[in-house]
Parts: C-alpha cells; sequence; structure tokens
C-alpha cells in the first residue's frame, strides 16, 4: 500500500535583514518548529545570506531574488522565479517585482494612479504557465490569499518591519495533503 507524505511549507517574504531588522525574531524559529515544516519558500527581499543559512538549520529552502537583493552576490545569484512541484502541486514562486524595468514602472504607476492588485496579478500570471496551482509572491508588504482563475494568489506579508496599520509580522503555511491545498497566516510575536 502506497502511503502519501503531508507536505508542510512555511512562506516567507520580505525579511530585510540587516537593512531594516537586526535579526530574524526568535519567534519565528519557534513557530517553524511548532509547524513542524517540512520545507521553507522565501519569496525575495532576504537581503541577507545567513538569514537563509538560519532557515536551512531548520528545513530545506527554496529562494527567489527580490529587489533589494541585488546588493550581495548571493542575492544576485537568486533566480527571479522558481517553479517548484510537490505533492502534485504546482507552486510558482516570485517576489513579484519583475526585474528591475518592470519595478521602476511601477514605482511610476505607484506615485501617478496609486497601487494596484490588479497589475501585480495580471503580471503574475503572464510570468507563469497556466498549469500553475499556487503564485507565492512578495513585494507588497500585504497579506493576500486570493483564488483567481484555478490559480491561489498567496503572499504571506512581511517578516520585516510593519508598514501597514493592518498588518503585523507574518508568515505564511501551506499545507499539501494528498493534492488538496490549505493556507494560514500566522503573526510573528516579538
Amino acid at each position: 500500500m502506497l502511503s502519501h507524505k503531508r507536505i508542510v511549507l512555511a512562506v516567507l517574504a520580505d525579511s530585510h535583514v540587516p537593512e531594516r531588522m537586526h535579526c530574524i525574531p526568535d519567534s519565528l524559529f519557534e513557530s517553524l518548529h511548532y509547524y513542524d515544516v517540512t520545507g521553507i519558500i522565501h519569496a525575495g527581499d532576504i537581503t541577507s545570506v545567513h538569514v537563509l543559512s538560519q532557515l536551512e538549520r531548520i528545513a530545506p529552502v527554496i529562494a527567489v531574488r527580490g529587489n533589494r537583493d541585488i546588493w550581495t552576490s548571493a542575492g544576485r545569484s537568486l533566480p527571479l522565479s522558481f517553479v517548484l512541484k510537490m505533492g502534485g502541486v504546482q507552486i510558482g514562486i516570485t517576489h513579484g517585482h519583475g526585474g528591475f524595468w518592470s519595478y521602476i514602472w511601477e514605482k511610476c504607476l505607484y506615485y501617478s494612479i496609486g497601487f494596484s492588485y490588479n497589475r501585480y496579478y495580471q503580471r503574475l500570471c503572464r510570468q507563469f504557465s497556466d498549469n500553475i496551482n499556487i503564485i507565492v509572491f512578495g513585494h507588497t508588504h500585504r497579506i493576500v490569499k486570493k483564488w483567481f482563475k484555478n490559480t491561489l494568489y498567496f503572499n504571506p506579508g512581511s517578516v520585516g518591519p510593519v508598514y501597514y496599520d493592518t498588518n503585523v509580522p507574518t508568515f505564511g503555511i501551506i499545507e499539501i495533503d494528498d493534492g488538496i491545498i490549505s493556507t494560514r497566516i500566522v503573526k510573528i510575536s516579538k
């Protein structure tokens, strides 16, 4: 008889260590142990290779490059996007800024007409093929758990500093059990 294994992925984004916070809070590591994660996804703006080393002590890590990761050689070596297949589920991983020129264009739009999730969703949709079940992204520091055209768009918010009144530092959990996807957002205590 074949048995399946439940997969528990921690999803982090926008840690910004050391540029915006000194280090990853110990409570995050405690939570990763509590949820018994089998893998960790970091959706960019890591800014320190030491963060990845710390996370790898807990579980294997897949990380992509954020707009702030260009300042280190380790960050520049990360891919802009990655497709991970686990438990029969395809996960597209990206930071969401779309590279340098897309980032500049988005900043122009942001300052002229404001923030729009629709612009992000359109860019993310173009970036990955139709058979992606989950698109994990960061960059906005805003939590997103939204199904659109049979794809789950999932942004865990920011591990780092809080920029918006409605958010606290957070990370996400994606559970895959026999092809069934469930997610949650976990608050990080300081």
